[in-house]
């Protein structure tokens, strides 16, 4: 299997950023924070989702594999805008791929987006970890 291929969605969304320069990054961001939608009522973070334990925000993830598919939900406060914009971009940008893609991409993928030119370190770390996360949530799903 071919590694490191990027989904056409995630790859849109990595040349939006790619085009942005400073602040603007940080406003896309923002962008995908709000477009987080709510967690479906099914969905109870305290029965059904994951704690990702290594980010200074609280982030709850749950995994779904539908039609061959990942579908992933997160919970994360409103008040951590970045982190919430970096899960959002990763649901929207990984929705229905294929758990081979997901767990062949490349953990430092944002690199192309810029994100390193506007978050520290440590949130980068953080953003690390919830790629890491989806990835081992996509790793019984592989056929």
């Amino acid at each position: 299997m071919t590694t490191n291929v990027i989904p056409p969605r995630l790859q849109e969304i990595i040349e939006e950023f790619s085009w942005a320069e400073g602040s603007e990054k940080l406003q896309l961001l923002l962008e995908f924070a709000e477009k987080m939608p709510p967690l479906p009522d099914w969905l109870n973070k305290s029965h059904n989702m994951e704690q990702i334990h290594e980010c200074m925000t609280p982030v709850f993830v749950h995994a779904e594999l539908e039609n061959g598919g990942m579908v992933y939900y997160f919970d994360i406060p409103r008040e951590a805008p970045t982190v919430r914009g970096y899960a959002s971009l990763l649901s929207e940008g990984l929705k229905g791929e294929k758990p081979e893609i997901i767990i062949n991409l490349s953990s430092d993928f944002y690199q192309a987006m810029g994100l390193q030119e506007v978050i520290s370190h440590q949130r980068l770390r953080g953003l690390h970890a919830i790629l890491s996360r989806l990835k081992k949530l996509a790793a019984p799903h592989v056929s």
